[in-house]
C-alpha cells in the first residue's frame, strides 16, 4: 500500500466494481485502485509489489502467498448460435466427442487435454479462440465470466457438466503484506462494516445524564408565592 492508496489487481472476467463501491463507503480516506493483470502474471504482480493484493483464477496454494478462495465459476461451452449443440440446455464431455474444441495457451481450467477433437493448433489467447469459434472453427470451453467478457451477438454458450471448474481467490504476500488486507477480506467475503474481524467500530460517545426534572409546585404553593408568603410543605 502506497500512502493512502490500495492497489488491487484482477484478471480478465472478474468484475470487482461492487467491492470497489463498498470499499469507498467504508474507507473513504484510502483510495482503492484497480490494476488489470493477465491470468498468467497475476501472482507475480503481487511478488513485484505492483499490487497489494490480486483477484486471480486457478486458485492454488503458494508458499510465499496467503490465498483464500472466494467462489467457483460455472464452466461453459462457447459456440456459434447456429451450432447443433446450441439446441441443448447443458452439455457433457460426451456431447463434444465429435466436435473440435479449441484449447488456448492461456487456458484457465488446468486440464491437459480438453474433451472433443483437438484443433490444428492452439490459439495464443482466449480472445483469439473466441474469434475462431465465431468463424466456426470449433467451440471453446471457458469459465462463464470469460464467456460474458468476450460476448458477441453471433455466439452463445451452454453449461458443461462434469468439467473442471475455475476457482477465484484473493492472494497477497505472506511477508510484508498490506496493512488493510483484513478490510478487503471482510468486503469480498461479505462481512458487515461492524464485523469484529474488520476495523473496530468507534465507541459511541457517552451521553450526559439528564438533570432530574423539578416537581411543579402545587396550586396552593403557587398562590402563596404570588402573595409573598412562604409556601406550606
Amino acid at each position: 500500500m502506497t500512502g493512502s492508496e490500495f492497489l488491487l489487481g484482477y484478471v480478465p472476467g472478474i468484475v470487482p466494481t461492487k467491492w470497489l463501491r463498498m470499499w469507498a463507503e467504508r474507507l473513504p480516506e484510502v483510495r482503492l485502485t484497480l490494476v488489470a493483470v493477465s491470468a498468467e502474471d497475476a501472482a507475480d504482480v503481487v511478488r513485484r509489489r505492483e499490487a497489494d493484493a490480486v483477484l486471480l483464477r486457478t486458485f492454488v496454494e503458494r508458499e510465499d502467498l496467503h490465498t483464500i478462495p472466494l467462489y467457483t465459476e460455472t464452466t461453459v461451452v462457447v459456440m456459434q448460435k447456429e451450432h447443433l449443440l446450441a439446441a441443448a440446455d447443458e452439455l457433457s464431455a460426451e456431447d463434444l466427442a465429435e466436435t473440435t474444441v479449441l484449447h488456448p495457451l492461456d487456458d484457465t481450467l488446468g486440464w491437459e487435454q480438453p474433451p472433443g477433437l483437438a484443433g490444428w493448433d492452439r490459439p495464443e489467447s482466449t480472445e483469439d479462440a473466441i474469434r475462431f469459434a465465431a468463424a466456426g472453427v470449433g467451440v471453446l470451453v471457458v469459465p462463464q465470466s470469460l464467456a460474458r467478457l468476450h460476448h458477441r451477438r453471433d455466439l452463445t454458450y451452454r453449461p458443461l457438466v462434469g468439467a473442471p471448474e475455475s476457482s477465484v481467490g484473493l492472494a497477497w504476500l505472506r511477508e510484508g503484506g498490506p496493512e488493510l488486507i483484513e478490510e478487503l477480506i471482510g468486503i469480498v467475503r461479505g462481512r458487515t462494516a461492524n464485523s469484529t474481524r474488520g476495523r473496530q467500530p468507534e465507541a459511541p460517545a457517552k451521553q450526559k445524564k439528564a438533570a432530574p426534572a423539578q416537581k411543579k409546585p402545587k396550586p396552593q404553593q403557587r398562590k402563596a408565592v404570588a402573595k409573598g408568603r412562604k409556601p406550606r410543605r
